[in-house]
């Protein structure tokens, strides 16, 4: 490793993030796995594992939509490919190839499509042509259509082919849907099916390599239009010559469109076959024409059955037809998912052939927003959505039409603002703009059943109505308890319930808690969310056998009502609707005081002292808040900035609290207790660190050394002498992004090792290994500190913008074996295995 500090392993462990709430914002690909975008990071997760596991970072926007090629439908011309690819558009236009090896897991970025959209890229929707050849078309808000040709390579070293075949505008009006196909029959022409905010449904056709022209439209939707998809030829009378086009809109209906080919329609003679009179002989549509073959347009079903706008349609992927594996069919079964909370799969009955709805999923509830998009996977057997909560929901099914919920990834779907490791180190807690706090573990299963662990979120402590931006774990003895604080000028203290601590007995398969007092202590279940989002009040024990049985009218859900909670001891990760609902924590107390929206919390290590920053434009209001643990009265106002102070940290003899601030100075408090109890502070120093924000501050765990790190791309080195002097031991060669995120951590319980965690604007992190030697009197001498930078983390595990928070799990029994936190402005929360 480079600077000679050792050998040092990073490993991925666990990703949490949630989904862009983006319509087009998830494919499930032909691999078997499903992508996403994670804020600027296109994320990958496994079904099968419902782990994330990899992001790709490249984006400089917010990932708007994600398509495979090939994607599940195109499963069975994929059979010998030994890479698949995946496009990726952001809000800025940019559009990015990215390569996965199947062999061995591995993602490379293969090219960024020239910038031919000038803003957002809205959808992105291929097809395969052949084995090595895809087609793909590109809209976005800039009111322009785009098609490409991708040739991959042969062998897995070669390169990929990109061509733009055409590139048109649409108008004023820009499309927010696509799909392409080929036509049944011989005629090698491709139809682009477009749609948006005009109500319509515009065809294009054209040769594989030329221009497409302007062909038809289809009318009948009363709003924009959200979701188009093609069928792949399906069988009528023993002959592949029609595809169908299903269309969703915001009229919460769904149009099937049948393209039958003309000729099929002829007799022996050249003439057009009378066909008995039907419904469908009424309602043909236009002709469209396509090369020398035309086909005839008609509208096969209107599909009503959901309540609200829907957002997407997909027909179900081909499926085997023959024993031999080689030949497929396409089933007349399509996928809908709509803003009511509901996805639904239509099919038409054997005996009338009218399109029915025959199985529903998720449910018509009090949460106002549902579904963004529904994803088959390629087998057919499982469903997939994404909702507004940035949340995933996968139903499987088991088995004559009995869909169930499967585990999935989840995450936040906002800026991840702070982290902390739980006092045992079982769990990790993180605070967000998305106004929640999650809690993330790893669930043990037995040996007998699975080797290992993978990590979920086991609760949702708090779901808020502010921005969360800071928390802080209290260490002390007793339950397990943490103080948050959000976009408003109360810090609110949480304490965890019966069901809370029952399920993390199961996750970490103790039978019993490691204080069996605890429990029997506990009196509170769980909580319920209040009517404004705000305080959650307790769920007592004793008052759960009391609750009456709601009866007529008071008993159905309106979207403005909240359901009560019921808090459950959990024996398996839970999945999201229950996690939204009933693993909420009882808020215990409030902390008034500070003048503006709180912004940085910390806590000691013995558990007695909270201390709390506000945001700041002067002297007044920046001053820092010390709060005593259980009685939670103020027992101190520290003052020594003039702006925002962003992190505090006590040292780890908590005798002294340091504080580092937009003002550029950092500030070192000594902190004391008297044998009543009283504490006495006094600023020790205060001293411009850096030349711009310090955002970041660490102590060693052995010592009274910290760190900061700044705007200015510098981490500096200091130390508090006997005398109660600050003096700069070194600064660190200069990083290419700012200083975000510090964490220190002793190695070995060697007092003179110590490993830096540095994090980045960029998103990057590096690992420094710091060694000291002291002087007799338990000072560094000057030359005695040596830095050498051990590692930098793989960008593939790394976040894909600016890190906001590390930190190292304390108390760790594996002394090579360590485990960092991290949480980061792409939305994700990371954990990351180092071996040194």
């Amino acid at each position: 490793m480079p600077g000679g500090g050792g050998e040092v392993e990073v490993k991925r462990v666990f990703i949490g993030a949630g989904c862009n709430r983006i319509v087009n914002n998830v494919s499930w690909g032909a691999s078997g796995f499903v992508s996403f975008g994670a804020h600027n990071a296109v994320a990958i997760f496994c079904p099968k594992s419902a782990q994330i596991v990899t992001t790709l970072p490249g984006h400089k926007a917010v990932v708007n939509c994600t398509h495979w090629l090939p994607t599940s439908k195109f499963l069975f011309k994929a059979k010998q490919l030994a890479q698949h690819y995946l496009l990726s558009g952001d809000a800025d236009g940019a559009i990015i190839l990215w390569e996965l090896s199947l062999a061995d897991g591995k993602w490379r970025q293969v090219l960024q499509l020239p910038q031919l959209h000038k803003k957002g890229v809205t959808c992105i929707s291929g097809i395969m042509v052949s084995q090595t050849e895809a087609m793909f078309a590109s809209t976005s808000s800039d009111c322009t259509v785009c098609v490409w040709e991708l040739v991959f390579p042969m062998t897995g070293s070669g390169d990929c082919k990109l061509s733009c075949l055409d590139s048109f505008s649409i108008g004023s009006k820009s499309m927010v849907a696509l799909s392409l196909a080929e036509l049944p029959g011989d005629c090698g022409q491709i139809v682009l099916a477009m749609g948006g905010l005009d109500n319509k449904v515009h065809l294009y056709c054209g040769g594989r390599t030329g221009k497409l022209v302007h062909a038809c439209e289809l009318k009948g939707h009363t709003d924009w239009i959200r979701s188009l998809d093609f069928s792949l030829p399906i069988n009528v009378n023993g002959e592949a010559n029609n595809i169908f086009l299903v269309s969703s809109s915001q009229d919460k209906g769904i149009r099937i469109w049948k393209m039958a080919l003309r000729s099929s329609m002829l007799n022996g003679n050249g003439i057009y076959k009378k066909g008995e009179i039907s419904l469908s002989s009424y309602i043909e549509g236009p002709v469209l024409l396509a090369g020398s073959s035309s086909f005839q347009i008609s509208l096969e079903s209107l599909l009503i059955g959901h309540e609200d706008w829907v957002y997407s349609v997909t027909w179900q992927p081909p499926l085997v037809s023959s024993l031999e594996g080689d030949t497929y069919y396409q089933p007349q079964s399509i996928l809908s998912a709509s803003m009511d909370k509901t996805m639904m799969i239509w099919q038409p009955e054997k005996t009338s052939g009218v399109w029915m709805n025959v199985v529903t999923v998720g449910e018509l509830s009090h949460c106002a927003l549902g579904f963004y998009g529904g994803h088959w996977s390629p087998n057919g057997d499982s469903i997939l959505a994404h909702g507004y909560g940035g949340s995933f929901h996968l139903w499987r099914n088991v088995g004559n039409d009995n869909w169930l919920p499967q585990k999935v990834p989840s995450g936040h779907f906002a800026p991840v603002t702070d982290i902390s490791w739980a006092r045992s180190g079982d769990y990790i807690i993180s605070a967000s703009h998305d106004q929640t706090t999650r809690i993330y573990a790893p669930w043990k299963v037995e040996a007998s059943l699975q080797d290992g662990e993978f990590w979920h979120e086991i609760s949702r402590p708090q779901v808020h109505g502010h921005d969360i931006n800071c928390l802080a774990v209290i260490h002390g003895k007793g339950n397990h308890r943490f103080v948050s604080g959000a976009d408003e000028k109360v810090a609110r203290v949480f304490e965890a319930p019966l069901s809370f601590l029952k399920t993390l007995n199961n996750a970490t398969l103790q039978k019993s808690c490691s204080s069996d007092d605890i429990l029997g202590n506990v009196q509170i279940l769980g909580a319920n969310m209040s009517a404004l989002g705000l305080s959650q009040k307790p769920i007592y024990v004793q008052a759960v056998h009391e609750i009456p049985e709601r009866s007529g009218i008071d008993g159905i859900d309106t979207l403005e009502t909240i359901p009560d909670a019921v808090p459950t001891v959990f024996t398996e990760p839970p999945i999201e609707d229950q996690l939204a609902w009933h693993t909420l924590w009882p808020e215990s107390h409030k902390l008034y005081g500070h003048g503006n929206e709180l912004f940085s919390l910390c806590c000691d290590h013995r558990g007695e002292l909270v201390a709390s920053s506000c945001k700041a434009q002067s002297a007044a209001v920046a001053e820092v808040w010390l709060w005593q643990v259980g009685s939670w009265k103020a027992v101190g106002r520290l003052q020594s900035h003039s702006l925002t102070v962003t992190q505090m940290e006590f040292s780890h003899d908590d005798n002294f609290l340091l504080t580092v601030s937009r003002d550029r100075q950092f500030s070192v408090f000594s902190i004391t207790r008297t044998g009543s109890g009283e504490i006495n502070y006094s600023l020790l120093a205060r001293q411009e660190g850096h030349k711009r924000i310090i955002w970041s501050c660490s102590w060693n765990p052995h010592g009274h050394e910290f760190a900061t790190g700044s705007r200015d791309k510098t981490v500096k080195i200091w130390a508090v002498e006997k005398d109660s002097s600050i003096r700069q031991l070194m600064t660190l060669p200069p990083f290419m992004s700012s200083v975000t995120a510090l964490s220190w951590v002793g190695l070995h319980n060697q007092r003179d090792h110590g490993l830096l965690a540095v994090g980045m604007e960029n998103g990057q992190i590096e690992l420094w290994n710091l060694s000291y030697n002291r002087a007799d009197d338990g000072c560094i001498a000057a030359p005695g500190l040596v830095a050498a930078l051990v590692v930098r983390i793989d960008p593939f595990i790394c976040h894909a913008s600016a890190v906001n928070r590390l930190a190292w799990k304390k108390n760790q029994e594996d002394h090579t074996s360590l485990q960092l936190a991290s949480c980061g402005a792409d939305n994700c929360v990371r954990v990351f295995d180092v071996t040194v």
